[in-house]
C-alpha cells in the first residue's frame, strides 16, 4: 500500500464558520477579495492539524461565482489565493505542498453548462497566476470527463503533477457508480489513466458514494504498470434535492453526523481499499483532519 497523503479541508465552509465574509455567489472567494489574512489563517491550521497538501483558495474565482470581476481581478486573484497558501506553508516551517485548485469554469455540478470554445479564456489566469507558487495542479469537482481532460490540455507539458478529482452522482450510490453527467466512473478512470495522471480522486459528493467508485478505480489502477495515487475527500452536505441544479446554489445545510469521529470511521474504509489521499471537502473542517492524520497515518 502506497504512503499516506493527508490532503486538508474545505475551505468556503471553513471561512463561513469563521464569521468570514462570506455569500452567494462569491463563496470563498469572498474572503479572498476581503480578508485574506484569514483565508491564510485556514491554511495554517489545516497544515497543523496534519495536513500535507493544501489546496490554494481559486475554486471560486470563475464568473459563475465573481461575475464579471473575473475579467478584470481573475489572474491577480488566483496570483493572491496562490501566495497565500505559499505563505502558510512559510509560516508553518513544515514541508506542506500546495495544490493549485483548477475548479469547474462554468459552475459546479454543472456538466451540461461546459463550453469548450470558452474554456481557455477562463482558464489561462487561472493558471498563469497560481503558477508561480503551487507544487500540483488538482482539476478538482469534475463533473464530466471532458472537464478533466480539458484541464490537462490547457496545462500542457507543465512537468509539475496534475491530479483530477471527479465529482460523484450522489443519488447512484446504490447502482453504477456515475459522475454527475452520468458518465461511468470505469469511462473516467480509464480517460484520465490514457492522460497520464499522477492522482484520480473523488469529491465533494456524499460519503456514502465514495466506497463504490474507489474499488472500481482501484481495480484499473492496478493494472497499470506505474503507480497512480487514489484519493478522495467527501463533503458534509445533506443529500441534494432533486431541483437544486448547482452546487452553491445556496448555503447547504451541514449533516448532523459528519462528526469528526463518524468521518474518521469512513476514511478508514477508503483506506482499506486503497486510497492513499485523503481529505475532506466542503463541511469538513481542521478537526476532522486531525483526526485522519492521528489515525490514519
Amino acid at each position: 500500500m502506497q504512503p499516506l497523503i493527508i490532503l486538508d479541508g474545505g475551505m468556503g465552509r471553513e471561512l463561513h464558520r469563521r464569521n468570514a465574509p462570506f455569500r452567494q455567489p462569491e463563496w470563498s472567494a469572498l474572503a479572498l477579495m476581503e480578508t485574506p489574512s484569514i483565508v491564510r489563517d485556514v491554511h495554517l491550521d489545516y497544515i497543523n492539524a496534519g495536513a500535507n497538501v493544501i489546496t490554494t483558495d481559486s475554486y471560486a474565482v470563475v464568473p459563475f461565482h465573481i461575475g464579471e470581476r473575473f475579467y478584470q481581478q481573475g489572474e491577480t486573484l488566483a496570483a493572491l489565493s496562490g501566495k497565500l497558501a505559499k505563505e502558510a506553508v512559510q509560516q508553518s516551517g513544515k514541508p506542506v505542498l500546495v495544490a493549485g485548485s483548477l475548479p469547474p469554469l462554468f459552475g459546479s455540478y454543472r456538466p451540461d453548462l461546459f463550453d469548450a470554445t470558452k474554456a481557455e479564456s477562463l482558464a489561462r489566469p487561472l493558471i498563469n497566476g497560481l503558477a508561480p507558487y503551487v507544487d500540483l495542479w488538482l482539476a478538482e469537482t469534475q463533473s464530466s470527463i471532458i472537464e478533466m481532460q480539458t484541464w490537462k490540455a490547457l496545462v500542457g507539458d507543465d512537468k509539475r503533477p496534475f491530479w483530477c478529482s471527479f465529482t460523484l452522482d450522489d443519488s447512484a450510490h446504490q447502482t453504477e457508480p456515475k459522475l454527475r453527467s452520468g458518465e461511468l466512473v470505469t469511462e473516467a478512470v480509464k480517460h484520465a489513466l490514457a492522460l497520464n495522471v499522477d492522482t484520480i480522486s473523488f469529491n465533494c459528493s456524499q460519503i456514502e458514494v465514495i466506497e463504490a467508485a474507489l474499488i472500481q478505480a482501484k481495480a484499473l489502477i492496478d493494472q497499470q504498470d506505474r503507480p497512480v495515487n487514489l484519493g478522495v475527500y467527501a463533503n458534509a452536505f445533506e443529500p441534494q434535492p432533486e431541483e437544486m441544479q448547482a452546487a452553491n446554489e445556496a448555503i447547504d445545510e451541514i449533516r448532523q453526523d459528519s462528526t469528526p469521529e463518524n468521518y474518521l470511521f469512513w476514511a478508514k474504509k477508503w483506506r482499506a481499499i486503497g486510497a492513499n489521499v485523503i481529505g475532506g471537502c466542503c463541511g469538513i473542517g481542521p478537526e476532522h483532519i486531525a483526526q485522519l492524520a492521528k489515525h490514519l497515518r
